[in-house]
């Protein structure tokens, strides 16, 4: 059993990567805790689309944000693609986009419960992320509440994890060896 972070930008490769680790495991269990497609949003749909017509046959797909639940239950791999949407689905879930402490406070709750959970994974679990750190600061308060949220969820993630890799222009850099700075 391991758990590995696998980390990169839009369109950077990390959601292919992150199949190819699983690729040999007849049953994957693929989690999307994003937005599920509801007709408004063509090129979301699309997106998703593309994502599971690539996956094999013998995977399933559970559109769900109960990370935690998910982990803990899981009997074969499971693939959550991605931390990103998930942190998303959460905030909006709870309407917090202009609450900075309720968003923070539910996000670092929903985060233990993930890295207990990933403490105690019985099965390999994979987990797909997007790193925006390195772009412009956004605009507005909420663009920077989500990319310094996310940024601490990595980092999280990151420490709890066995693997970590950083996907870049389609390039993956190992980063599991790496020193990890306390947060």
């Amino acid at each position: 059993m391991s758990v590995t972070l696998v980390l990169g930008g839009a369109r950077s490769g990390k959601s292919r990567y992150a199949e190819s680790l699983l690729r040999s495991h007849p049953e994957v269990t693929y989690v999307a805790p994003g937005p599920v497609p509801d007709g408004s949003d063509p090129e979301w749909a699309e997106r998703i689309r593309a994502h599971q017509a690539r996956r094999p046959a013998g995977w399933s797909t559970l559109e769900t944000t109960e990370l935690a639940a998910v982990v803990t239950g899981a009997a074969r791999p499971v693939l959550i693609d991605c931390l990103s949407t998930w942190a998303t689905r959460l905030i909006d879930g709870i309407d917090a986009w202009q609450d900075r402490e309720r968003a923070a406070s539910h996000l670092q709750e929903e985060t233990t419960r993930l890295l207990d959970a990933l403490t105690c994974a019985t099965a390999d679990i994979v987990l797909v992320s997007n790193e925006v750190g390195w772009s412009v600061v956004p605009a507005t308060a909420s663009g920077r509440m989500f990319r310094d949220d996310l940024g601490r969820l990595n980092a999280a993630v990151s420490a709890a994890s066995d693997h970590v890799a950083l996907v870049v222009a389609g390039r993956v850099l190992d980063l599991s060896d790496c020193p990890v700075v306390a947060h």
